[in-house]
């Protein structure tokens, strides 16, 4: 009987052990439900409660963009370009500018006048033949009395003998003789006037022309030129 009260004594005493320990273990199960779970655990709850509603990426094309390539600009090709002639180009390497005047005919801005008179002459110098002709007789044609205007006519004539038009340059110097007969360009225009007259085989008219410069322009480098000229055409 004395071992059987000493066991069941031990088994209380083992008991109440274990009620206190529970006692424990259920109060800290209270504080840990009272506290609110993480966001990460919440999420990996519902994840896990629910399988299928998880967060998708969704995939991105890659798209490589090039830089726009640069359209060159067209050039004109309307207008022929011919390679000017030796003589012209002597001619274009004389050319003096001619003082701007102070108000061009008709209250024109003379600084433009003078750029139209330049782009002429610079198209005859690139080889532009038939431009600068163009530009240099409409020049005259718009401004008659520029300083320039008997240039202009001087050059566009130049300008037709690089195209070998000797009938055109012809009918240009003769204009520039009687349209502007106390210009500057009159000894010259007469001296090239004289060379078309002998290229379309005028030489009675070539003759003429010759004498005449040398009558009235003595001592002039043209003058000289038309007397060696004038010794060729003679029989």
């Amino acid at each position: 009987m004395s071992e059987l009260r000493a066991e069941l004594r031990v088994l209380r005493e083992s008991n109440s052990r274990l009620e206190h320990r529970l006692e424990r273990l259920e109060g800290q199960a209270a504080v840990m439900s009272a506290r609110p779970a993480p966001a990460s655990a919440v999420s990996s709850s519902h994840a896990e409660g629910k399988g299928e509603a998880r967060l998708t990426v969704p995939e991105l094309a890659v798209v490589k963009l090039k830089p726009k390539a640069d359209v060159p600009p067209k050039l004109d090709t309307t207008t022929a370009v011919v390679e000017p002639s030796p003589e012209v180009l002597e001619e274009l390497a004389q050319v003096q500018s001619a003082p701007a005047p102070e108000k061009a005919e008709g209250g024109a801005d003379p600084a433009m006048a003078d750029g139209e008179y330049e782009a002429g002459l610079e198209a005859l110098r690139t080889g532009n033949l038939a431009g600068g002709v163009g530009k240099l007789q409409r020049f005259t044609l718009e401004h008659p009395r520029h300083p320039k205007a008997d240039n202009a006519l001087y050059f566009s004539g130049i300008g037709l003998m690089g195209e070998e038009s000797w009938a055109e340059a012809a009918k240009t110097f003769s204009q520039l003789l009687s349209q502007y007969p106390a210009g500057d360009a009159v000894v010259d225009g007469l001296l090239k006037l004289a060379e078309c007259r002998t290229r379309l085989n005028q030489r009675k008219e070539a003759k003429a022309l010759y004498v005449q410069l040398i009558s009235q322009y003595p001592g002039t480098a043209a003058a000289t030129q038309a007397e060696s000229r004038l010794a060729q055409l003679s029989p």
